[in-house]
């Protein structure tokens, strides 16, 4: 079953696609996300809502996909298997569906001992890999987790996360194969900072084919500040920032303007890399910086074809 999303549409057809994030609010303003969505609609192909991200209470990512749709974008509803059982899950699918929702990012979730409910319970019945699989099921089957048939199509494009840069480094390609066996149509990775070890890591997804089994699109974290560079470089697992990047955001006159030069250059070598399909944009915090960096890296507007 084809996902009739335009994220599908503009992978499949070889195009570089564009991604990007949109946080929504710690409240019930559904004009944040409209605003925030009003101002990337021309810059990207498809835009993430994020769900409960750093396990902070948020709107929902369905209710954010549900107005990013009513603005004519194409909405990635994020899911993590941390709040959620089997039931709760295959639920919410079934309404993102009805949505008119066609593209889902497959998560763990941020642990929630580092959120602002640090005492509440994990729920965690299933793992990331055991949710694409639930998915997948669910749209080339049509049935539940159980057996039973689904009445209606879920026609969803799948999407999964990978980290290049986690230890043990050998192991990331390996979870990488599992999550696309599983049946990920495609993956946004952690944000690249590191470009040798990105390289070294996508010359073993190509040496495995995987490449051209799922679509990859590669993270990109505009820095924000000193500070910010700072912080993830000694703090945010997961993300390895090299000191000399560090070292150019101090000595930087502008430390924005340093923060998108960075985040361009890094773009324009991704543009380079055999097997890389598109970038996904996470502006955190900085959403309205998306559009002059994708102007700027030469990916939008895009070339008629």
């Amino acid at each position: 079953m084809k996902a009739n999303s335009n994220l599908e549409r503009i992978l499949t057809s070889g195009q570089f696609a564009v991604t990007a994030e949109c946080g929504p609010p710690k409240g019930t303003l559904g004009e944040v996300v409209r605003r925030k969505g009003e101002s990337l609609k021309f810059c990207c192909d498809a835009l993430n809502v994020t769900d409960n991200q750093t396990a902070i209470v948020r709107m929902s990512s369905i209710s954010g996909c549900a107005l990013l749709k009513g603005l004519g974008i194409d909405p990635v509803m994020q899911m993590v298997v941390r709040d959620r059982n089997r039931i709760a899950i295959q639920s919410d699918i079934l309404g993102a569906v009805a949505l008119g929702i066609r593209n889902m990012l497959c998560l763990s979730g941020d642990h929630q001992k580092f959120g602002n409910h640090p005492s509440a319970k994990g729920v965690y019945d299933i793992d990331s890999i055991q949710l694409i699989q639930i998915v997948k099921r669910m749209r080339d089957e049509k049935k539940f987790l159980n057996g039973e048939d689904i009445s209606g199509e879920v026609p969803l494009f799948i999407g999964a996360a990978a980290n290049p840069f986690a230890d043990p480094f050998e192991f990331r390609v390996r979870r990488l194969a599992k999550k696309i066996k599983a049946g990920v149509d495609f993956i946004q990775t952690q944000a690249i900072f590191d470009m040798e070890r990105f390289l070294r890591w996508m010359a073993m997804v190509r040496d495995q084919g995987l490449d051209k089994k799922a679509h990859i699109l590669a993270g990109i974290i505009p820095i924000k500040s000193v500070g910010m560079a700072r912080y993830m470089a000694k703090n945010v697992a997961g993300i390895t920032v090299p000191k000399e990047i560090v070292t150019r955001m101090e000595q930087a006159k502008d430390a924005k303007e340093e923060g998108v030069k960075i985040a361009i250059e890094i773009i324009e070598q991704i543009k380079e890399i055999e097997g890389v399909h598109g970038v996904h944009v996470m502006a955190v915090a900085w959403e309205d910086i998306v559009p002059r960096v994708v102007k700027e890296a030469g990916l939008m507007p895009r070339p008629l074809v």
